[in-house]
């Protein structure tokens, strides 16, 4: 009732870590949910790991046929970006755009000149 009165004032719900810890398929329909985000652990073995990247792709199609968000944890690398954009992820988080820095730097981060975005045909 509470997350239900917090996305009726414009709050957005998200899973962290889907796929591991204490995260479960029940949350999906037992919350009002707007975004899953894939655990590291997935991503970063996505390359080398066929099971990972089947992870990583059904929890992508499962949160977008639910009309939800994704958001990659713990991207490292321009080729894991490429590989989520093919999946249909297209949301990121992790060092290759930033590691973790104090709140007064952040200004300076997003004053830098971005890179241009990638695109499927980049890939």
């Amino acid at each position: 009732d509470t997350l239900n009165r917090l996305v009726e004032i414009g709050v957005g719900v998200s899973v962290d870590d889907f796929g591991t810890g204490f995260s479960c398929l029940s949350y999906l329909h037992r919350f009002p949910l707007q975004v899953l985000k894939i655990d590291r652990s997935f991503i970063s073995r996505m390359e080398t790991h066929m099971e990972s990247l089947q992870i990583v792709r059904t929890i992508v199609v499962l949160a977008r046929s639910l009309g939800m968000e994704v958001i990659a944890e713990g991207t490292e690398s321009e080729d894991e970006i490429a590989r989520l954009l093919e999946l249909g992820c297209n949301y990121y988080q992790g060092n290759f755009f930033s590691p973790p820095l104090p709140a007064e730097h952040f200004e300076a981060l997003i004053a830098r000149p971005l890179a241009a975005p990638l695109s499927a045909a980049d890939s």
